[in-house]
């Protein structure tokens, strides 16, 4: 679970996996190769295997899921 206050960032990086991102409340910008994701509350994310960004648009709280490679 990752809370970020509105405005904030987690810069640029990578999964060492599969990974989704469900949003729980707010809303966060998913940004990779140039893309931007919008997410609301309920919304479940697929986070692509390529380096990515996520942005809090508001408060928000949301439930990171990552399946590790073997």
């Amino acid at each position: 679970m990752i809370a970020l206050r509105a405005g904030a960032e987690l810069n640029e990086h990578e999964n060492p996996g599969e990974a989704t991102l469900q949003v729980l409340h707010g809303r966060v910008t998913l940004i990779a190769d140039k893309a931007r994701w919008n997410g609301s509350p309920g919304d479940l994310m697929f986070i692509p295997d390529a380096p990515h960004a996520l942005e809090a648009v508001e408060d928000s709280v949301v439930v990171l899921t990552v399946a590790k490679r073997p």
